[in-house]
């Protein structure tokens, strides 16, 4: 194994979740999201619960970053869509128009970074590159609004061109819908080892629910991101698991360097998955939960497949779930828990933490964050002002309890003074960050 493959890193990129944090049910085939829709949400417990989280994974050692909140409302979309005059009677004028409309620029969807593009580390690129696409997330009006700005900030971040190569969002819209990480994952020895890639798309034509990512969009991330063909696999998601309310794959199942955490009804063709990706990478172990344990609601509803599943630094083989507190009150998943820990596999350790502000809203630990394996040398080239450390995370604590409101209805969107606030801590953000004038209102 190369001196590159035993000094790789995973660094995870939460979104760092934003002041207009609210719950305006948008999005569909997502339960949570449905079951509280329009219900007041604490904006300032949402971010606070996510930089504890960010907190415990600097504490088990690794490393992690951020991705800056979007700005919300999006007031350039409502000028695109007619609207006019000042932000105050733009923002009046599109709530008493069609409240919807509001509603999709304010979402602060963004700090589901799951979802923000698809990652491949450079030992599995022709180039030798870390390759990103952002996400188009083109099936929901208020998540196809972050495409360009998140592509702003991958082009911060991952600036050096020896290194990094940033693509734009796939074009084409829901025909070749693309909803990033989320239905990505990889296998491999080590992170910095040579793997395979695994991109999970959705056909689900006469069910309730809509199928996400399309394989046309998967396929043409493989192709930008310069992968090989004998090393890529595509398989489908469960049609019983998207109708369940597994609206991407991160919900049932969940990759780290050689192990595959699933539920047994993740993929329509179970064997014919894990047989391809035995083909493709004889390493693979699979950890399964079976549906007689744990059932697709419950895995949904406690989002256990949706924990982070980490490397441990320096305890060779052993790995961590960061478990949603979810899965500690439905009994499945308690009890299938405390089995998979006594068996002894790679999965040696269990966290949990509270997001339950995330999960309201359909979004449990890994989609709040993207995971960017890196060498040393693409580490260092990363730039550091979204680096996290103690200090940095304290700091931006501070931020939140000064800027953030306590709880926000709906009707509280229309309010001006919510929208000057939220400018002002984006503004303050990028001042103590020092990352310069990165929002469009700064431009």
């Amino acid at each position: 194994m190369s001196a590159a493959a035993n000094t790789a890193m995973e660094i995870n990129f939460d979104g760092l979740i934003g002041p207009t944090h609210n719950y305006a049910g948008l999005s569909l085939g997502n339960l949570a999201s449905a079951r509280n829709a329009g219900a007041p949400a604490r904006p300032k417990a949402a971010a606070l619960q996510g930089l504890r989280k960010m907190r415990l994974l600097l504490s088990l050692g690794v490393p992690q970053g951020i991705f800056l909140p979007h700005e919300r409302p999006h007031l350039a979309t409502l000028h695109a869509w007619g609207f006019r005059g000042s932000p105050e009677a733009m923002i009046a004028e599109a709530y008493a128009a069609d409240p919807a409309l509001l509603t999709n620029v304010s979402a602060a969807s963004s700090m589901w970074a799951a979802n923000a593009a698809t990652v491949s580390p450079s030992a599995d690129t022709a180039d030798g590159r870390v390759h990103f696409t952002a996400a188009n997330l083109a099936s929901n009006l208020h998540r196809s609004l972050e495409g360009d700005f998140t592509a702003r900030q991958l082009a911060t971040i991952f600036s050096d061109p020896a290194h990094f190569a940033v693509h734009e969002p796939l074009p084409g819209g829901v025909h070749m819908g693309d909803e990033g990480a989320a239905n990505h994952g990889r296998l491999g020895a080590q992170h910095g080892a040579p793997g395979i890639e695994l991109f999970v798309y959705g056909e689900n034509p006469s069910g309730s629910f809509p199928a996400r990512q399309r394989r046309r969009a998967s396929e043409a991330v493989a192709r930008l991101h310069r992968l090989s063909p004998e090393r890529t696999v595509f398989l489908q998601q469960s049609n019983a698991a998207i109708e369940a309310g597994a609206f991407h794959n991160d919900v049932v199942s969940v990759t780290n360097e050689h192990v595959l955490f699933a539920h047994e009804q993740a993929f329509e063709d179970r064997d014919g998955a894990y047989a391809a990706l035995r083909a493709a990478f004889p390493g693979l172990m699979v950890v399964e939960a079976p549906a007689s344990e744990v059932s697709l609601a419950d895995a949904v509803g406690s989002y256990l497949f949706n924990s982070q599943l980490v490397s441990l630094p320096g305890r060779a083989g052993e790995m961590a779930l960061i478990l949603p507190a979810e899965t500690q009150e439905t009994a499945s998943t308690r009890a299938y828990l405390d089995r998979l820990l006594a068996s002894g596999g790679p999965i040696a350790e269990t966290h949990v933490v509270e997001v339950r502000e995330s999960m309201r809203n359909g979004g449990g630990p890994a989609c709040l964050r993207l995971r960017v394996a890196v060498t040393q040398d693409e580490a260092a080239a990363i730039d550091p002002r979204f680096l996290m450390d103690e200090a940095r995370l304290t700091a931006l604590e501070a931020w939140v309890e000064a800027y953030y409101p306590e709880t926000l209805a709906l009707e509280g969107l229309a309010d001006p003074i919510l929208h000057r606030t939220a400018l002002e801590a984006l503004d303050t953000l990028t001042t103590l960050l020092d990352v310069g004038p990165i929002y469009d209102f700064q431009r």
